[in-house]
Order: C-alpha cells, then structure tokens, then sequence
C-alpha cells in the first residue's frame, strides 16, 4: 500500500490548492474620530496653564511651525488633552487626600478624647478595686 504522496511524487503532480484556503490581505477602512472636546465644567476646574487657548490664525508661519516637529496636530491636540485630563484629576485626588486627611484629623481627636476618659475611668476602677482589697486585708488582719 503507497500513501497519497508516493503517488502523487510517481505521477508528477503538486498538491491541489483550494482557492478557500488561501490567506488573503485585509483590507481595513481607516476610523475617523471626532474631534475631542474638554467640557466646560472641566476647563473651569484646569489651572490657566492647561486650560485650551483659542488662537487665530497667522499670516506668517512661526519659527516652530517651521522646523520639521515629530508630533502632528491631532497628536499635539490629544496631548494637551491628556494633560489637561490628569491635571484636573491631580487636582481632584488632592482634594479628597485633604479632605480624608481632615477626617482623619478629627477622628483621631475624637478617639484621644474617649481613650482619655476610658484610662481615667480604668484609673478609678484601679483604686475602687485595691481599696476594696485593702478593706478586706484589714479586715482579715483584724
């Protein structure tokens, strides 16, 4: 008994190609964006720095403009929002961290004041307790 490949090799034949199993390139349609936007809720909350400034456009172009810059405008534009994005959430965390760190202030006081009452209460019932055992001992002693 030959196999398949002996057979095909005596008779000069190539494997037979299905058209189904061949890879084909995938051709993808580019995704266009919409432009992004900064709420005015989260630009009132940006330091100046970061905040978008709306400039009009020159005559003239500007040294920077140019030079040859690695970075395109939709680049440039989704880096500012970036930054704009984690400043005002730098600014929010920092405002809950002194928020917390308030809370935390006030409790900690609270707590000092019920531990100073719960040791003076501890200092009473020492010396209810020795006085008894004092009254006792004399007693047993009399």
């Amino acid at each position: 008994m030959r196999t398949v490949a002996e057979l095909r090799r005596e008779k000069g034949e190539t494997i037979p190609i299905k058209q189904d199993s061949l890879y084909k390139d995938i051709e993808r349609q580019t995704k266009v964006f919409k432009p992004l936007r900064v709420s005015k809720s989260l630009q009132k909350n940006l330091p100046f720095k970061t905040k978008p400034k709306v400039e009009n456009k020159r005559k003239k172009q500007l040294y920077v403009n140019k030079r040859a810059v690695v970075s395109e405008p939709g680049e440039r534009r989704l880096t500012t929002l970036m930054q704009q994005l984690l400043t005002a959430q730098k600014e929010s965390d920092k405002k809950k961290w002194e928020k917390k760190n308030k809370e935390k202030e006030k409790y900690n006081a609270e707590q000092a004041k019920i531990n100073a009452k719960r040791g003076e209460k501890a200092k009473e019932r020492r010396k209810l307790f020795y006085q008894k055992n004092a009254k006792k001992d004399q007693a047993a002693l009399d």
